[in-house]
């Protein structure tokens, strides 16, 4: 199984110290993001994991080189002379995900109780059409992921606070569909790379807005999974909470 973790993202909500390293650099537990991430999906069976890089990129190419004990082939997407968001990075990083096999897709900031390998299981063999499915959950946020309740296949997105509705299917009621927060961790089919580009989606662009506007077309669809617990480590003030979390796990 292959995996592709996000950590090249500046971090601007944990300054200052991303100001000095980059955020999968950051020490939960006296473990950086990156590291407790790594031994996560090692324990899954993810043999072959790729990072991308541009925040403090070498920081992070270095840690790497040092973590021989994981045993795992770590190959890095270099995005330092331009940070690619989220559906750039993925494209960008195809050379290395390309197969028959769908891959993992990680935030590095996200720390949770997921069965990985269940999960992705499941992913499959609930809907074996899918290009992504999505982890989703019933977080409370300001914007939300719609979905068709008979299939969780994906009809659009929401902005609670603004009243903003975006959907491929025109003017959708949002409290016809169900709203769910999304987690930061999907599962793809290689068939997104050819899908990008039938959709119009290259270089620089966040993966959402292929998601949003490609859901009509193309089969994305969200899983909830019963008793997931997960934090994001968005935040310097989160850092305390997530030493507990991880301790709790």
């Amino acid at each position: 199984m292959k995996a592709l973790i996000f950590a090249a993202g500046l971090g601007t909500r944990l300054r200052p110290l991303t100001l000095s390293m980059p955020k999968a650099l950051v020490p939960v537990g006296g473990k950086p993001l990156l590291g407790i991430l790594l031994e996560k999906l090692k324990a899954a069976g993810i043999g072959e994991v790729v990072v991308n890089v541009h925040h403090f990129p070498d920081m992070i190419i270095e840690y790497l080189r040092s973590r021989t004990d994981l045993g795992m082939r770590i190959e890095v997407s270099d995005e330092r002379d331009c940070l690619l968001e989220t559906g750039g990075g993925v494209l960008s990083a195809g050379r290395f995900l390309g197969g028959e096999e769908p891959f993992l897709v990680h935030n590095v900031d996200i720390l949770s109780n997921l069965d990985i390998p269940s999960f992705m299981s499941d992913a499959t063999s609930s809907h074996p059409d899918a290009l992504s499915t999505l982890l989703v959950s019933e977080r409370k946020t300001s914007r939300y992921l719609l979905f068709d309740p008979s299939d969780m296949r994906m009809v659009g997105w929401t902005n609670v606070s603004t009243g903003e509705v975006r959907s491929p299917w025109g003017n959708i009621r949002p409290d016809d569909f169900k709203a769910l927060a999304f987690s930061g961790v999907h599962v793809l089919s290689p068939g997104i790379f050819p899908s990008f580009r039938k959709m119009g989606f290259e270089g620089r662009f966040p993966i959402m807005d292929y998601y949003i506007s490609s859901c009509r077309e193309e089969p994305i669809y969200g899983a909830t999974v019963d008793g997931l617990r997960m934090l994001d480590v968005g935040k310097v003030d989160c850092l305390a909470e997530a030493e507990r979390f991880l301790s709790e796990l």
